[in-house]
C-alpha cells in the first residue's frame, strides 16, 4: 500500500472511526478503580490518539508529498531499477548515471513534448548518490539539433521535500515545456534532485567535515556526470541552478561557492544564514570559520563578490526573508549582479512558488548560453 495513495489514507481514517467508536462503546466497561482500569483507559486513549495523528500525518505528507514512498520515509532512497539505454545518453552510465523505470511521460512524440528520464546520478568525487528525474526538450530529440549542446538547470526541491512535488506539484517540466513552446524561453536541461543527497540528514549542501561531501556532490560530481550523459553546455555560462527554500539556499550557496560551476542561481524563498538544527546534526566540526564560510551574508561582508548573477524571491506578508533578502541585495557588489521578485502577499507554499516559477524561468534563461546554435 503506497504511502501517497488514497487506498492508505481510507484505511486508515476507517480504523480510526472504529477505534473511537470500540472505545466509546467499552468505556463504561473501563470505569472502574484500580491499576489495571486505569492502564486500560490510558491504553484506549492512546491507541486512539496515535491513530488519529497517524491519519492526520498521513493526510498532510499526501498533500504536499514530503515523503513518496517507504523507503523515502525510512531514509533509504529510491530503489534502482536499472532499464535498457535506448540511445541519447552518450557513455554517462559509465561515468555514474544510471537510467532507472520512467515515472512521467508527458506525450509520446519526444520531439513536440520532450522526456522526463528518471535516473540515479553517482558521485565519483564524493562517492554519494541521489535520484534525479531529467527533463530533455523537445529539441533536444530534433535532426537539426543534433550538433546542439543544451543550457542545463539545475532545479533543488525543499527539505525534505518528495522529488516528485518538482513534476507533480510545481511542474518544473510543464511549465518549462509551455514557457519554450510561447518562445519566452530557450530550450534547456532541466536535472531535478532534492537538496541533500544523504537523506534523511539535512546537509545544507555543505562538505561536512568527517561526513557527507554534498556542496562537492551538487558542484563537482552533478556537473561531470550530466556532461558525460547528455548532449548539455560545457563551459559555466551554460549552467544554472534555483530552488525552493532549502533548495534555494543551496542554489545561492552553489553559485557563490562555486562561480565556475554555476554562473546563475535563483533562490525561491530561500535562506541566507547557515543553520544547523535536530535534521542537520553538525554540519560545521564544531569550527566557526566553517560555519562562517556557509553563511552567505556572511560571505558577503568578508569575501571577494563572485561573478554569478543571483535572483531572490520574497513577500511583504507571508514570507520570513524579507528582512535577509533586503539585507542580501544592499550588500551585492560587483562582479556580482542581484534581481529580486517581491510579492505583495504569498506564503512559504507551492501556490506561492508556483506563482513565481515563470518568470524565474524567463530570468535562467536569459542569463545561460548553448552551445551549437
Amino acid at each position: 500500500m503506497g504511502l501517497l495513495g488514497l487506498p492508505l489514507l481510507v484505511t486508515l481514517v476507517l480504523v480510526t472511526v472504529a477505534a473511537l467508536a470500540g472505545g466509546v462503546w467499552t468505556w463504561p466497561r473501563l470505569a472502574g478503580r484500580g491499576p489495571r482500569m486505569v492502564l486500560a483507559r490510558i491504553g484506549v486513549l492512546g491507541a486512539c490518539q496515535l491513530l488519529l495523528i497517524t491519519t492526520v500525518m498521513v493526510a498532510i505528507n499526501r498533500h504536499f508529498a514530503f515523503y513518496a514512498t517507504w523507503r523515502e520515509l525510512a531514509g533509504l532512497g529510491g530503489g534502482e531499477v536499472a532499464v535498457a539505454d535506448e540511445g541519447g545518453a552518450g557513455d554517462g552510465a559509465a561515468h555514474g548515471l544510471v537510467k532507472l523505470k520512467p515515472e512521467f511521460s508527458l506525450g509520446d512524440d519526444p520531439a513536440e513534448h520532450g522526456v522526463i528520464e528518471n535516473v540515479r546520478i553517482r558521485g565519483p568525487v564524493s562517492g554519494l548518490a541521489a535520484d534525479a528525474y531529467v527533463y530533455l526538450p523537445p529539441q533536444y530529440f530534433r535532426q537539426e539539433e543534433r550538433s546542439h549542446r543544451f543550457p542545463v538547470v539545475l532545479v533543488l526541491s525543499g527539505y525534505p521535500g518528495a522529488l516528485r512535488n518538482l513534476v507533480k506539484r510545481l511542474q518544473v517540466p510543464q511549465k518549462a515545456l509551455e514557457e519554450i513552446r510561447a518562445g519566452r524561453i530557450r530550450p534547456a536541461v532541466y536535472v531535478m534532485m532534492r537538496p541533500t543527497p544523504a537523506p534523511p540528514r539535512d546537509t545544507e549542501c555543505v562538505d561536512v567535515p568527517g561526513g557527507p561531501q554534498s556542496r562537492a556532490y551538487y558542484a563537482q560530481d552533478v556537473p561531470e556526470v550530466i556532461k558525460a550523459g547528455y548532449r548539455v553546455a560545457a563551459e559555466r555560462g551554460g549552467w544554472g541552478v534555483f530552488g525552493l527554500s532549502t533548495g534555494g539556499h543551496c542554489a545561492l550557496k552553489l553559485a557563490m561557492l562555486d562561480p565556475d560551476a554555476y554562473s546563475a542561481a535563483a533562490a525561491i524563498s530561500g535562506y541566507y544564514h547557515a543553520i544547523q538544527d535536530v535534521t542537520t546534526g553538525d554540519l560545521y566540526g564544531g569550527s566557526r570559520q566553517v560555519r562562517n564560510e556557509n553563511d552567505l551574508l556572511w560571505r558577503l561582508r568578508n569575501r571577494p563578490a563572485p561573478p554569478v548573477s543571483v535572483l531572490l524571491t520574497t513577500s511583504r506578508v507571508g514570507e520570513r526573508n524579507r528582512a535577509d533578502t533586503e539585507r542580501f541585495l544592499k550588500l551585492v557588489r560587483p562582479p556580482m549582479r542581484a534581481s529580486s521578485i517581491v510579492l505583495d502577499s504569498g506564503g512559504h507554499n507551492f501556490d506561492t512558488w508556483n506563482r513565481v516559477l515563470p518568470p524565474v524561468l524567463r530570468w535562467m534563461s536569459g542569463r545561460l548560453t548553448s552551445q551549437g546554435q
